[in-house]
């Protein structure tokens, strides 16, 4: 099994990063997809899910009206589309697979 992020990077307050995750190793079009983040010092925390099908999503409220998640099972990707960046984003962000697999991270830093 294996999950690949990719997508991060340094973004100014107010920008927009589309993060990916490539994943293989599994059937994924069958298992509901996350995208967790751990900023320095804080607890990992839930930022949103999927179901397998993507009819299903949901969204921490910190995040919700500003980030969009997605999922293309024909590639074996889901992606995280992050609209109004706020300092307070910067974060790892974290691939989750529902087998209970975690990805590397990608930094994401929001910062004028």
């Amino acid at each position: 099994v294996q999950l690949v992020e990719s997508g991060g990077g340094l973004v100014q307050p107010g920008g927009s990063l589309r993060l990916s995750c490539a994943a293989s190793g599994f059937t994924f079009s069958s298992y509901g997809m996350s995208w967790f983040r751990q900023a320095p010092g804080k607890a990992r925390e839930l930022v949103a899910s999927i179901t397998s099908t993507g009819d299903i999503t949901n969204y921490a409220d910190s995040v919700k009206g500003r980030f969009t998640i997605s999922r293309d099972n024909a590639k074996n990707t889901v992606y995280l589309q992050m609209n109004s960046l706020k300092p307070e984003d910067t974060a790892v962000y974290i691939c989750y697979a529902a087998i209970a697999y975690w990805g590397q991270g990608t930094q994401v830093t929001v910062s004028s």
